[in-house]
């Protein structure tokens, strides 16, 4: 197989993966309005509750009718809690999170507002709530949510963990304590309830912790650049699985594990609460007011003797998909950086960028450095590929007397062919491989790309302040089509057919319009391969020449 017909089978490769990724951009949670998607839902899939219901014998996204949900404009206190990494604010109603803030995280490139990720607006709601059902829950239905009191209004430290108590006493004298642990450098929040039992009998209650959000108000991407944009969650029998809000429509989550978690997804980043592993906890979901989709988790029932105390405990991650962060606050979560199919790949070519870029902190160069590091363990392939392609060009002119001598007869002129590449010790297909190898790297460096929260407004040189988005101004992209253009013209002559040398001549054309669109830090990626490829050709051929193998069309 020549150069050109494997670089236009792998374009082939390359566009119906896009198309496969746009049809599924297409199909995507968050593309449809939330009163198309309504008007499929069924009445038991809508509820209008925040609040579960707990309970052995009741499906846990089962809500009592009555109950009605929090309301989107506050109209009770916040309490505002500011760390290095977070600004979040606590409603005293509940005790939710209704805003949080990544303060490390720009909104846009360049811009002084703060990435917002929770929020409680009329118009796009996505909270994190949590509270305690069950026969003697403050949050069971019919109960309402708990007004809590508090010590102070405003905590601020970017040194020292810091603590935030909510109380509620009941009428029979069973105080609650909900406490929020913010700890410095952190993105994750302890959330436990402290339950003292000052009645005369049991109680038994049961912890629930969900997030909230609006259907329809995130971004999906584009053709280019798809980005997932719903629910996910790990159970025991499901390291990680996808749940967009079409699903959720559909039918209700209600899964019982010992391990795992729920969360909503965006580009970049990521709510999840995770519960204490190793109990029977209930993972369920469902939509709230025809547009808001709900997932959480439920505890076992957990029973307070009289005159005793109980600790129960969670954490909330509220941040950006840092693998590191994530793997070290529960299993799979990591996983949320969907990597694809190639996850595999993917996985060890981002170690080797975070590496690089420790050494040589930039992300474009690390880039550049992968790049060379992959050239050079493909070399090898990629020096007999052009040997091949030098061998096979040598033997065209005895491949035209076998047709010549065989005519039609297929059969006996496969046979000659390949008794003839025997002889030669040629391998008709070994300037395949190396540009085969090369796809998965490519659609590995992609989602890389993609995925990766470090690279999110990452600057390289120049005018290029954002290797996660395309070329501003388009010059890697054109100079990724010059190169390919020098490639063509220092390859040896593929075809004598007129129609396939011109459809070879738009290849590099093709190819540059198609990467005005990629990451700029992917088509520098190319770029550089494609310039350390022509350094190799040439170093190749005149081996090869000074060899006498006629390489390049010389008479």
């Amino acid at each position: 197989m020549n150069s050109p017909r494997t670089i236009l089978f792998i374009a082939f490769l390359v566009v119906s993966f896009f198309l496969y990724q746009n049809w599924m951009v297409e199909t995507a949670p968050g593309t449809k309005a939330p009163q198309n998607v309504t008007s499929t839902q069924s009445s038991n899939n809508t509820e209008n509750s925040d609040v579960p219901s707990g309970g052995s014998a009741k499906v846990a996204a089962d809500v009592p009718e009555g109950d009605q949900p929090v309301v989107t404009q506050q109209s009770t206190k916040t309490i505002r809690v500011r760390t290095d990494v977070l600004d979040v604010e606590i409603d005293t109603r509940g005790g939710d999170i209704v805003s949080t803030q990544l303060l490390k995280f720009a909104e846009t490139q360049g811009s002084e507002e703060r990435f917002q990720l929770l929020q409680n607006r009329s118009n796009n709601v996505y909270v994190a709530q949590s509270g305690l059902i069950g026969p003697d829950g403050i949050d069971a239905s019919g109960s309402g949510r708990p007004s809590y009191s508090y010590e102070k209004e405003r905590y601020e430290s970017e040194t020292q963990v810091v603590e935030v108590p909510l109380t509620y006493t009941t009428e029979n004298g069973a105080t609650y304590r909900k406490v929020f642990t913010f700890t410095p450098g952190k993105y994750n929040v302890d959330v436990r309830f402290e339950i003292q039992n000052n009645t005369g009998g049991a109680l038994n209650t049961q912890f629930y912790g969900q997030l909230k959000r609006s259907m329809g108000t995130g971004e999906s991407g584009s053709m280019i650049m798809p980005t997932y944009f719903g629910a996910a969650y790990s159970h025991d029998d499901d390291k990680f699985e996808k749940y967009d809000f079409d699903d959720m429509l559909d039918k209700k989550l209600n899964v019982t594990s010992q391990n795992g978690w729920v969360s909503m997804l965006e580009h970049y980043f990521v709510s999840a609460w995770i519960p204490e592993q190793g109990q029977q906890n209930r993972l369920f979901s469902r939509v709230a007011n025809g547009s808001q989709a709900i997932i959480g988790v439920i505890y076992p029932m957990t029973e307070i003797q009289a005159g005793s105390s109980k600790t129960i405990e969670s954490q909330l991650y509220l941040g950006p998909k840092d693998q590191d962060a994530m793997a070290e606050i529960v299993e799979h979560l990591d996983l949320t950086v969907d990597y694809g199919f190639l996850w595999w790949l993917a996985q060890p070519i981002f170690k080797l960028l975070q590496f690089l870029q420790g050494l040589v902190i930039n992300w474009g160069l690390a880039i550049i450095l992968t790049t060379v590091i992959v050239k050079a363990l493909l070399f090898p392939l990629t020096k007999a590929q052009y040997v091949s392609m030098a061998k096979m060009r040598m033997l065209q002119p005895k491949m035209t007397a076998l047709r010549e001598r065989y005519g039609s007869d297929r059969q006996k002129m496969s046979g000659a062919m390949m008794k003839l590449y025997k002889e030669e010790k040629v391998n008709p297909l070994g300037g395949c491989l190396p540009m085969l190898l090369q796809l998965p790297i490519f659609l590995a460096l992609y989602w890389v790309l993609l995925e990766s929260v470090e690279l999110r407004h990452s600057a390289f040189i120049f005018w290029i302040q954002d290797l996660s988005t395309k070329d501003p101004y388009y010059i890697l992209p054109i100079l990724m089509g010059a190169s390919m253009f020098l490639m063509q013209r220092l390859q040896p002559t593929p075809t004598a057919d007129p129609m396939q040398q011109k459809l070879f001549q738009y290849m590099p054309v093709i190819f540059t319009v198609f990467f005005l669109w990629f990451p700029s830090g992917l088509v520098l990626y190319w770029l550089v391969s494609n310039l350390i490829t022509i350094a190799q050709m040439l170093i190749i051929y005149r081996g090869l020449e000074k060899k006498g193998i006629n390489v390049r069309n010389k008479k």
